[in-house]
């Protein structure tokens, strides 16, 4: 095989693992990200989405050996393995476990099918042993975890069976995790002024409020944005449930007589119309309608039991799965942006008052946005049949349910930690300076000139968008009573206290 699922192999290789079973089932799922081979050669390594694994590697060709080579080498694909056994039945897994009791692997499967179906398998518990960790914590992100004496394991998977987003432990993920960047955060501001900071917390919240729209291409009133900064403000005060989100819509649409509030009622996706014909050309496909009311209740659900989570991963499986959910006729992106600030300020990630101005770094990496985005959906899109409604909607056809309980939040996981990374070491810093030179500068000019604080803010803005130097227009208009000397004073003094820190 030189091909697997439009996935071309880096050499001769044999897939193993979920691929194999994947192949052998025939099971309708995302390709994982990431698939494993056994190659010829005696060294591991990744190319083209595969990891090609030495001979030595090589599992047993039957069920049991492709499941145990998928949780030894590539962690949980709950997805997977949740369609694999609503495919097989419970037999073979009651006889893998019959035959090693007291194996780990047996006994994690053996959970992770009664977990995930809701059924419990014709054995009897456990006999003592020692409890192992349902999630491998060297491969995926995973909480402390309970103990589930059936099986003899510890349940630490970082959700529930109604929702539960799997992350990879990267070395990327793992240096952000290291970096503390909660207390970088804390010691970039320690020093700040308490009015300077709260004039700069009040800055960071419009920056996000009007970016959050912005991304979404629309351009509403300032009443609109401050109304949304203010909820901002509020992000984390209170428990996230069915009507705080609806409430939360109400203020998000503004005028909602065109808008049906609440969850939909139809289908969703999120792409174009065919400019003709009008037909759906969907890049990513909502959740059905019939599905909302138990997937939000799994949401909610996740967001009360990910306490020792890392915030920022908590925050990506929470916002990207209520994104690619989409429960809303209109409003889902600026919400799903909201739940990262609520994860982050429930668990006191960023300092209290203080907001990071997130989707002002998301509308600066659109592109690597939307990349994150598709990273799943548009490995989930050939799997959903639909068709087109009369309203030039779409009508999805099989159960994708769970394609939006589990899913790999790794990508997104990634994203948001460089976004997050982003607004503590550039942006709060940057707007804090930013204000107290424009304090200082505000003091020089008022030793050459006394004026209004807002002919000031305007003598500012001018010089602000000429590097320095007043227009022409400036001086023939709005600021032809200041004499010449007066001009070269104040473009000296914004000079020297703007001038950029290379210059220093």
């Amino acid at each position: 095989m030189t091909v697997f699922h439009d996935r071309r192999l880096p050499e001769a290789a044999t897939p193993v693992g979920y691929a194999a079973l994947i192949e052998a089932y025939r099971l309708a799922v995302p390709v994982p990200r990431t698939l494993a081979a056994i190659g010829p050669r005696h060294r591991v390594y990744e190319r083209d989405g595969w990891r090609i694994y030495t001979p030595r590697h090589a599992p047993c060709v039957d069920l049991e050996g492709q499941l145990t080579f998928a949780l030894k080498y590539e962690g949980l694909d709950l997805l997977v393995l949740k369609t694999l056994f609503r495919t097989i039945g419970p037999e073979p897994i009651e006889a893998i476990v019959r035959a090693t009791p007291t194996g780990s692997y047996a006994r994690r499967l053996w959970f992770l099918y009664e977990w995930l179906l809701g059924v419990q398998l014709d054995l009897p518990s456990a006999k003592k042993k020692a409890y192992v960790p349902v999630v491998d914590p060297a491969q995926q992100w995973a909480t402390t975890g309970v103990p589930s004496s059936r099986h003899r394991v510890r349940n630490n998977l970082p959700g529930t069976p109604a929702f539960c987003p799997m992350v990879f432990v990267t070395d990327q993920l793992r240096a952000f995790h290291e970096a503390n960047l909660a207390a970088r955060a804390r010691a970039v501001i320690a020093d700040v002024p308490a009015d300077l900071l709260s004039r700069t917390a009040a800055f960071l919240l419009l920056k996000d409020s009007k970016s959050s729209f912005a991304i979404e291409g629309e351009h509403p009133s300032q009443r609109r944005i401050d109304r949304w900064g203010r909820a901002i403000a509020e992000a984390g005060r209170r428990l996230i449930d069915l009507e705080e989100l609806l409430r939360l819509q109400r203020i998000v649409i503004g005028d909602a007589r065109f808008v049906r509030l609440g969850l939909r009622q139809e289908g969703g996706f999120v792409g174009e119309h065919d400019r003709e014909t009008r037909t759906p050309l969907p890049d990513h496909i909502s959740a059905r309608a019939e599905d909302l009311s138990a997937l939000m209740h799994g949401l909610i659900a996740f967001d009360r039991t990910v306490a020792e989570l890392d915030p920022v991963i908590a925050a990506a499986m929470l916002a990207f799965g209520f994104v690619y959910i989409h429960p809303f006729e209109d409003g889902n992106g600026r919400l799903h942006r909201y739940l990262i600030h609520h994860v982050l300020a429930e668990r006191g990630f960023n300092p209290p008052g203080m907001v990071f101005p997130v989707s002002a770094a998301i509308l600066d990496r659109i592109h690597d946005y939307r990349v994150v985005l598709e990273s799943y959906s548009a490995r989930l899109l050939p799997l959903i049949e639909w068709e087109p409604t009369e309203a030039h909607n779409v009508r999805v056809l099989n159960d994708t349910a769970d394609c939006y309980r589990f899913f790999d939040a790794t990508p997104h996981a990634a994203f948001l930690y460089e976004c997050v990374q982003r607004t503590i070491e550039v942006d709060l810093p940057a707007e804090s300076a930013f204000l107290r030179n424009y304090d200082a500068f505000r003091v020089h000019v008022l030793e050459i000139v006394d004026m209004p604080e807002r002919t000031l803010d305007l003598l500012f803005r001018f010089l602000h968008q000429n590097q320095g130097v007043l227009s022409k227009r400036a001086r023939d208009g709005e600021f032809a009573n200041l004499t010449p000397d007066e001009i070269a004073r104040v473009e000296a003094s914004y000079r020297e206290i703007f001038r950029p820190r290379s210059a220093a």
